[in-house]
């Protein structure tokens, strides 16, 4: 906690200098879709034309002072201006008093998140474009990729986990975050950095003998909060308390509760170790006996009039609910009201058109498994 409120403390003070005698602020960057700015499967060459410098430039430039970066922030944009925010608005358009998505202050939210794969992608990035810029005129790129590495490391909680915005910003930000797997993509990262993949070979050799470390902090941290129900490990949540590893709530309409989608995640990345202990190899089984217990099959989760609803269709599926009882391992829904339902037909218009209620995300998790243990 220290750490962070250190770190928050010199964030805001940074931004604060720069502001210092100007007479007006620039706007805030430019929100929307930041991945699709930052590709990572062009072939090697296009990192070094005009259009990666330009993304490159900006990256450079809204790197926060901790290290980090914002989400939903375009980076094939003009670089950040002096005083401007480091993130784009993300705050909730439908967010109402005592909703749980309400920063607490509008004005410094997301400043240094992996949610939506912010950080990670920006990292991945500069890399590649330093890899076709050798010597002083790739210096920076390398510079601010060490920099985010950095910024990663110090985020991660003792146990292993990551919250979903650092410095820590309150509320179930600073829960564990599996929520769109970005735990697990931070420890993927992290493995990529210290065997040296993925380009990454150019980091100090301290800094990627620290990330193997955190690497294997994730796994320790995975074991321990797979959930169990009536004495058999299961899933994952989609937030874990940074303390207690207990299932957390995050938005109004998301409950304390098992998530089908990100613990599919979890167990490819457990599968993707290369000597896996007995712990590893036991979680695995357990999480995809659970999978296969709980798939639903004959039914479709399609739009009926104004709205999706859940129907009978023989021969569809498998399907999974995104969440689960922690207790009774049934489906479980919530709503804006933060009222909650074991029937996703029960809630409201906005929220079965507006959230992902049922989906196939197992699916290739499973027959990777079929794969991996076959080999053990």
């Amino acid at each position: 906690m220290a750490r962070s409120d250190a770190q928050g403390t010199a964030d805001r003070a940074a931004l604060a200098a720069e502001r210092k005698g100007l007479t007006a602020w620039p706007a805030p960057p430019e929100g929307g879709h930041a991945e699709g700015s930052m590709p990572l499967d062009k072939p090697a060459a296009w990192y070094a034309g005009d259009a990666a410098l330009l993304v490159a430039r900006n990256i450079l430039s809204f790197q926060t002072p901790a290290g980090g970066w914002g989400k939903n922030q375009p980076r094939d944009r003009p670089a950040r201006l002096p005083g401007q925010s480091y993130v784009a608005d993300n705050n909730s358009k439908r967010a109402t008093p005592g909703d749980f998505d309400l920063a607490r202050d509008a004005q410094w939210s997301y400043v240094g998140t992996i949610d939506n794969d912010a950080t990670i992608t920006e990292i991945r990035f500069l890399a590649k474009v330093a890899a076709q810029q050798p010597g002083q005129t790739g210096a920076a790129y390398r510079q601010a990729a060490q920099r985010g590495v950095a910024y990663l490391l110090a985020a991660q909680f003792p146990n292993g986990g990551w919250p979903q915005v650092w410095p820590l910003q309150g509320g179930y930000h600073d829960t564990i975050t599996l929520n769109d797997n970005a735990v697990v993509e931070v420890a993927e990262l992290m493995g990529a950095i210290g065997r040296g993949e993925e380009g990454l070979g150019f980091l100090p050799a301290a800094q990627r003998a620290a990330a193997l470390a955190a690497e294997a902090k994730v796994v320790d941290l995975l074991l321990a909060a797979q959930i169990r129900v009536n004495g058999k490990l299961t899933l994952w949540a989609q937030q874990h308390d940074a303390l207690t590893l207990a299932p957390a709530s995050a938005r109004n309409y998301e409950p304390p509760a098992l998530s089908s989608g990100e613990s599919a995640k979890a167990l490819e990345f457990l599968m993707s170790l290369p000597n896996p202990s007995p712990a590893v190899v036991d979680a695995v089984r357990a999480g995809v006996a659970t999978l296969k217990a709980i798939a639903v099959r004959d039914r479709a989760f399609v739009k009926v009039d104004d709205a999706r609803r859940l129907v009978m269709q023989p021969g569809a599926g498998p399907l999974w609910s995104r969440f689960y009882d922690p207790a009774s391992l049934k489906p479980v829904f919530g709503d804006r009201d933060k009222s909650l339902h074991d029937d996703v037909n029960d809630l409201s218009a906005e929220r079965r058109n507006g959230y992902t209620w049922w989906g196939s995300w197992p699916v290739k998790t499973l027959a990777a498994y079929d794969a991996w243990a076959a080999a053990r």
